[in-house]
């Protein structure tokens, strides 16, 4: 599922940025052809302008019509120079000719500096897309692996051709091709291993909230088995032995309540934890003592750790303020320190201690016991883990409890963290602003 969402994601993002490059590569072309366009017409008309002056002495009129096609100055400016210090030479920019033709487009006359054969004349004008308007035409073909650009310029006794080599012209737009080519396949590569790449990372952090879903959802489902196959085992029994008294069968039924105290004690667990995640329940969070509330749960706590013959020593600093919700807190402090007495062992200790680092309160409280293995402490955090399951159950644990106290310290913006040596006892860290 995931592989195939990762693949979407790419498809969605190359077909997406591969449209981007076309429209800006179509646009770089489009501009650049245009002035490459507008150049090569600016050079074919300076040339034509040129071929009329000296090699025309009935020059064609050139009124409104004409200097609008053109854009520029009547032949004035070539007379002066503009094109060239040699009056009997056309601008030396460009390799050029002209061919005149009579009404029936037969060459009367043909110019060039080089020196090219009569037939280069023929083929070149049979090249030429031939009109009988009174309109400048304008046009290019390939002759002999060259690119040439002509203007027609129609007069009353024929037709004047102008062509220059714009070769060079063309082969800018050509490896404008080329570069726009090889660019757009390398920026696609490059971009597909990025895309791939962000898209793991992107799809990461889903994939692990759904196998910790998938994972949650099994664990509840096991823990609700449990206790679910003790109620229907003992209701089996007492409906075996229905003339039989309640006093007789108490026992079953005790089993049954503890069975149903149990499960409603996980799934309150369950709902409070929904509850933190839901970032519309909001608490009301403000000022108040943490040393009094770390009092408040020892106090509570007393009694049982005195039934266990486990002894209990306490530092606190008073008069420390935290900013938060104080029930939550406290809840916390609860946890730590019931796990604390459940998992230490006999005649052992307890030790809480509540004091000021930099700006901080630190809370911590830690036994005497077994201890946490290493590949455990990173994880004794999560929903129902258990380092020792047998053993969590027996004291009545379903591993929630320091599940919902990372959760409130989370949200408090705090952080809270386990340290321990197998075999000595276990430390967890409390940290608060």
């Amino acid at each position: 599922m995931f592989k195939k969402l990762r693949n979407r994601f790419l498809i969605v993002n190359l077909v997406s940025i591969s449209i981007m490059m076309l429209v800006a590569f179509a646009t770089i072309y489009i501009i650049t052809y245009q002035n490459v366009q507008r150049e090569t017409n600016m050079e074919l008309f300076k040339v034509s302008d040129f071929y009329h002056g000296p090699y025309n002495s009935s020059k064609m009129p050139r009124g409104d019509d004409r200097d609008s096609v053109t854009g520029s100055q009547p032949s004035d400016s070539i007379a002066n120079g503009a094109l060239g210090s040699d009056p009997n030479s056309p601008p030396g920019r460009s390799v050029s000719f002209m061919v005149k033709t009579d009404s029936e487009w037969k060459i009367t006359d043909a110019h060039s500096r080089f020196d090219m054969d009569d037939t280069f004349y023929t083929e070149a004008l049979q090249k030429v897309d031939k009109v009988n308007d009174l309109d400048r035409k304008t046009g290019q073909f390939t002759l002999n692996g060259t690119d040439w650009a002509y203007v027609i310029d129609p007069s009353s006794t024929g037709h004047m051709i102008v062509f220059i080599d714009v070769t060079a012209q063309q082969g800018i737009l050509t490896n404008l091709i080329y570069t726009f080519a090889i660019v757009g396949l390398i920026m696609l590569i490059v971009i597909f291993f990025l895309s791939r790449y962000f898209a793991n990372r992107s799809i990461t952090p889903v994939k692990e909230a759904f196998e910790k879903q998938k994972q949650f959802i099994a664990d509840a489902s096991h823990e609700l088995k449990t206790p679910l196959a003790i109620i229907n085992t003992n209701t089996d029994v007492l409906l075996a032995n229905r003339e039989d008294t309640i006093e007789n069968q108490a026992k079953w039924l005790h089993y049954i309540k503890s069975e149903t105290e149990r499960m409603s004690g996980l799934t309150n667990d369950l709902l409070y934890l929904t509850q933190i995640d839901d970032s519309r329940s909001s608490m009301i969070h403000a000022k108040f003592n943490m040393s009094d509330a770390v009092e408040t749960i020892i106090l509570t706590m007393e009694a049982v750790i005195f039934e266990k013959n486990i002894s209990l020593d306490y530092s606190i600093e008073p008069q420390l303020m935290v900013h938060g919700n104080s029930e939550q807190i406290k809840q916390v402090i609860l946890i730590l320190l019931d796990n604390a007495v459940k998992y230490s062992r006999a005649k052992g200790s307890v030790n809480v201690s509540l004091k000021k680092q930099n700006n901080d309160v630190v809370l911590a409280v830690s036994n005497t016991g077994e201890g946490i293995a290493a590949e455990h402490l990173d994880r004794i955090f999560d929903r129902f883990y258990r380092t020792d399951a047998s053993r969590a159950r027996k004291h009545g644990g379903h591993g929630l409890g320091l599940a919902i106290a990372r959760s409130i310290v989370e949200q408090h913006k705090g952080e809270i963290y386990a340290r321990s040596v197998v075999g000595e006892g276990a430390t967890f860290y409390v940290r608060l602003s």
